[in-house]
């Protein structure tokens, strides 16, 4: 009896195994991810702010229109490993002295994109993920003159900085979700 429960268990552990390695193989095959870890057991770390640089870059045609302005956000691994990153980014903007001035960020699609919604991306050194930053540039009730941007990834408490001589009305950021591509329209 003790032999059969035995030989039972194996082969369900077997099979279990092999379903999971199947689903995993499976959803490799599907994935048109452009990096990924080197082996299914490979564990990624997050991507820390250490190895991560941030920069705002124009796009083509230029995110201009009804009052609003725009550029890619992108964060670029500068580290020697793969490094994970999933969702969007905490935003604040700063003055001259790098004090904050108390934005408003919201997540999902802008007016120039797409939110492509939480993904897990898998960035291998030097290769960049972004998302689509927007803000209105309209008279308002609270009109904010920042000169810098705090950028703050995904699964981090720490926050990259870039210059960003801008007038943001009310101080409302717009951002998609990090992906490999962002296309605008």
């Amino acid at each position: 009896m003790r032999d059969t429960l035995r030989k039972a268990a194996a082969a369900a552990v077997a099979a279990a195994a092999l379903a999971a390695g199947t689903v995993l193989a499976g959803a490799q095959a599907a994935s048109a991810a452009p990096a990924s870890p080197a082996s299914p057991g490979e564990m990624t770390a997050t991507c820390r702010t250490s190895g991560l640089r941030a920069e705002l870059t124009s796009t083509d045609p230029e995110q201009v229109g009804m009052s609003h302005r725009g550029k890619l956000l992108r964060l670029t691994n500068t580290s020697d490993r793969t490094c994970a990153l999933r969702g969007y980014p905490g935003l604040e903007l700063e003055d001259t002295g790098h004090r904050p001035l108390g934005a408003d960020t919201r997540w999902g699609s802008t007016y120039f994109a797409q939110d492509p919604g939480k993904q897990t991306l898998f960035l291998q050194p030097g290769q960049s993920a972004e998302a689509d930053l927007v803000w209105a540039v309209a008279d308002g009730t609270r009109v904010l003159h920042a000169s810098y941007l705090e950028i703050t990834p995904p699964a981090s408490t720490d926050h990259l900085t870039v210059p960003f001589e801008e007038r943001v009305t009310n101080g409302v950021l717009s951002v998609t979700a990090f992906a490999y591509r962002i296309s605008v329209a």
